[in-house]
């Protein structure tokens, strides 16, 4: 008597993982979003808290005296691509994004930070359209979508 399994037995498992393949990797990917929208959300919350700190740190929100790799260690980019990091980019050299796919070939840009010389940070929603990941961080983070002032003329001392 042989040992082994019949063409119909391996036939039968190949079946049943392709079913379970089937059903795990849906989930798998949308996984891979929610982990997406909370790192972004978080990103948000970070570099508020962050310039916050510094404000604090600085007595006074000295953008022009700053970079943005000084302030927050927030991954932030000069493009909407994601493609140039603005580490090393003076505060108030323009608008810095926070993207979804840093590197990719169309705009990805889910949050817009630009920041006043009279010490307002306004975060905003990208220019973004039709992306799950942005959506969804933007539901997130939906509080944190406006005008921040961490000086100015309404804080006294």
């Amino acid at each position: 008597m042989r040992r082994g399994f019949t063409m119909i037995e391996l036939i039968f498992v190949i079946v049943i993982l392709g079913i379970l393949a089937a059903v795990a990797i849906p989930k798998l990917a949308a996984t891979r979003d929610d982990a997406k929208i909370s790192k972004l959300s978080a990103n948000v919350s970070t570099l508020l808290s962050d310039a916050a700190s510094y404000y604090t740190s600085q007595g006074q929100t000295a953008w022009s005296n700053a970079n943005w790799g000084q302030i927050t260690n927030v991954e932030l980019y000069t493009d909407k691509k994601g493609t140039s990091s603005a580490k090393d980019t003076t505060i108030t050299d323009g608008v810095v994004y926070i993207v979804a796919e840093p590197g990719g070939d169309v705009n990805s840009n889910c949050f817009d930070i630009n920041v006043t010389s009279d010490g307002n940070m306004s975060i905003s929603k990208g220019e973004v359209t039709g992306n799950a990941v942005c959506d969804g961080a933007w539901e997130v983070a939906g509080d944190l979508i406006k005008k921040h002032s961490f000086g100015g003329q309404r804080i006294n001392r």
